[in-house]
């Protein structure tokens, strides 16, 4: 899994874990749990949702053998692939809500975006900025023409004489 957040637990419950709230997350679009376990479910739900985009028999597989449920495995290839075939990553969202009474931890919702019942709207695509014609490196810029002086010639300088 490389360098991943060990939340406190060993490995094998840490991915057992991880497993069912991707799990849950595909099935209910919107879990709430802290916010580091948030992270984490984020990096596993986006990797399923590209496996998705992908579309073949191997994708399938590798998505079956990590979350729970051929339900699961069915919606990642059909319903979010379909709703994500434009977008390029980023298909979660973490809300930051309280912090949780017995133990002070951060809680947060995370739940995909573009979805119905969204908890904040997407932001619109940021247009990209019109494309300047390039530099010329020789040309003189405004700053050196406005700062220094102008230039004295041997004719202007024998004229003031």
């Amino acid at each position: 899994m490389g360098n991943f957040r060990k939340l406190n637990r060993p490995a094998a419950h840490r991915v057992s874990m991880l497993r069912t709230m991707v799990s849950q997350l595909v099935k209910h679009e919107r879990i709430e749990t802290t916010v580091a376990k948030a992270k984490e479910v984020r990096r596993k739900a986006d990797q399923m949702v590209q496996l998705g985009k992908e579309g073949t028999l191997d994708a399938a597989r590798r998505a079956a053998a990590f979350v729970r449920g051929d339900d699961v495995v069915h919606k990642i290839f059909t319903e979010l692939a379909y709703r994500y075939r434009d977008r390029a990553g980023g298909y979660t969202r973490l809300l930051r809500t309280k912090i949780r009474v017995g133990d002070a931890a951060e809680m947060a919702y995370i739940e995909f975006v573009d979805r119905e019942n969204e908890l904040r709207e997407a932001k619109p695509a940021t247009p990209q900025p019109p494309q300047r014609a390039p530099l010329d490196p020789w040309a003189k810029s405004r700053a050196s023409q406005q700062w220094a002086g102008p230039k004295l010639t041997k004719n202007s300088a024998s004229d003031g004489l």
